[in-house]
């Protein structure tokens, strides 16, 4: 019953109404509304360069220090002070990685919405290093290397 109302539909008729309301639109196409511009126009809105999502004043410097920050921690880990086998001094050394990580993470956000490259690359090559350093302790202590290293001390 459906189909044979369907059939006897006339879309000709329909689409022209639909053409003569969007034709009432103050912004309506000027094909529709009869070959002339509709009267009423809203002016376009200049562009401002305020949202531009290039570096723009000082947000890049804030970006760069961020990235920085990141660095000194990532090549500070190198240099830790501690012998971090086992116990809390693993815990301690594990939220440094931690740190690491998440100020890769913060600075390569952070230069992406900056469209910085450079600072981008190193973000990213941070969030690497220390996941790399997290890997060189996890690993031993889940099976995965040939001398198991334990989490608590004996």
């Amino acid at each position: 019953m459906d189909r044979d109302k369907e059939k006897d539909r006339n879309w000709d008729q329909e689409m022209r109404e639909v053409d003569r309301l969007l034709g009432k639109l103050p912004e309506a196409d000027p094909s529709l509304v009869g070959g002339h511009a509709p009267t009423l126009k809203k002016p376009i809105p200049a562009a401002t360069g305020t949202s531009a999502p290039g570096p723009t004043g000082f947000a890049w410097l804030g970006t760069w220090a961020r990235v920085g920050v990141g660095l000194l921690i990532g090549v500070g880990m190198t240099q830790w002070p501690n012998a971090h086998e086992c116990g809390l001094n693993l815990l301690f050394y594990a939220v440094g990685v931690g740190a690491v990580v998440a100020a890769g993470l913060w600075s390569s956000v952070a230069s992406w919405k900056r469209r910085l490259a450079v600072a981008h690359v190193l973000s990213l090559l941070l969030i690497i290093w220390g996941l790399t350093l997290a890997a060189r302790e996890v690993l031993p202590r889940v099976g995965y290397a040939r001398a198991p290293a334990e989490w608590l001390c004996r």
